[in-house]
């Protein structure tokens, strides 16, 4: 099965493309989106230990001159120390304004390797191919790029749209547990904010055999709902903004932990239920909202429950937030799944 979406951002559109085996075919995919030769492509050891011989194979067979780098996994790595070394990688590899740079791998990957195209030379052209869930159902695609400071996550970045997204399910076969479901956290978001059916089609599927018997599908509609909130708000002052459910304390969550802690999804997903009991609270939500949410992370095996720190040691780590404007905190609220918004109170919150 393949299927096709059009991001339409005018003289920034793209193609995201999801078909099992992609990775082996990678090179010829290639060929219609990029006519230079060298390719420069990021990536982690892990996905390197997995898939970095078959993409090679692919892009050396289609006549491209290239140079893989690697670097450790984790959130660690998407800081400025390492975005040094990458453009030394790219100095050395004599990367010009007219070569491509592939970012390979999850999450880290995707944004670090986006922010190093959009600085480096002022910008060269790259193309995402995500290997973990979360970054195949969100983080490859509407051109957010960013590295970490010590204060708070994604802090210096940019909006800088691929060329090309490519998605290739199967490489999720390799993916551990714990980062699979990581990633189901952001798919159950799409269903809170967005598409009740889908939420409902998720509370059905619980084991990840059953999931995977569905991930074309899946991947498919998180990528379309995006595509759609991108394509109205590229720069994240409208309802694009309604893509962070959860993550304002998700983030501070992480924070906590010096990232060592919780996943991303992990955080998110105790932000998703934490910040819904809130709202119910405060007659914003649909009462029962929050137990439809706990009942799905719990089937998911997600966690729910905050951990042991003080409101105001969050308060404090969530102070940075980026959808922060002026004194207003937007945090974004569900009416009831599948229906959200943007709530500019979003200090009052604390205060319960």
């Amino acid at each position: 099965m393949k299927k096709h979406l059009l991001v339409n951002l005018k003289e920034n559109s793209y193609r995201i493309q999801i078909k099992n085996g992609l990775i082996s075919i990678i090179g010829k995919e290639l060929k219609g989106i990029y006519q230079g030769r060298k390719v420069f492509v990021l990536t982690d050891h892990h996905v390197n230990a997995e898939y970095g011989e078959s993409l090679l194979s692919s892009l050396k067979q289609e006549g491209f001159e290239v140079k893989i780098y690697s670097q450790e996994p984790g959130e660690q790595s998407k800081s400025l120390f390492q975005l040094q070394r990458i453009y030394d990688a790219l100095l050395n590899f004599s990367m010009t304004r007219k070569d491509l740079l592939i970012a390979f791998g999850g999450g880290v990957v995707g944004d670090i390797g986006g922010f190093a195209a959009a600085t480096y030379l002022r910008g060269i052209s790259f193309v995402q191919i995500p290997t973990s869930l979360l970054a195949q159902v969100d983080s490859s695609v509407g051109g957010k790029v960013a590295v970490d400071l010590p204060q708070g996550k994604n802090l210096i970045g940019n909006f800088y749209q691929p060329k090309a997204v490519f998605i290739d399910p199967l490489v999720l076969s390799t993916l551990p547990d714990k980062f699979f479901k990581d990633g189901m956290a952001e798919v159950i978001k799409y269903g809170c904010i967005k598409d009740y059916d889908f939420f409902n089609l998720l509370s059905q599927n619980f084991s990840r055999d059953q999931i995977m018997q569905h991930i074309v599908e899946i991947i498919y509609r998180c990528c379309d709902l995006k595509r759609q909130l991108v394509e109205e708000d590229e720069r994240d002052f409208g309802n694009r903004m309604l893509l962070n459910f959860g993550h304002t304390w998700g983030h501070a969550i992480e924070l906590m932990y010096h990232y060592e802690g919780p996943t991303h999804g992990e955080a998110v997903a105790i932000g998703m239920y934490q910040i819904t009991v809130k709202s119910e609270h405060l007659g914003l939500t649909e009462q029962g909202t929050a137990e439809k949410i706990k009942k799905i992370l719990i089937a998911h095996g997600l966690p729910f429950e905050l951990p042991t720190f003080s409101m105001e040691t969050i308060k404090s780590a969530a102070i940075h937030d980026k959808k922060q404007f002026g004194d207003e905190l937007n945090v974004v609220l569900l009416k009831r799944i599948g229906e959200s918004f943007l709530y500019k109170k979003g200090r009052t919150l604390w205060e319960i």
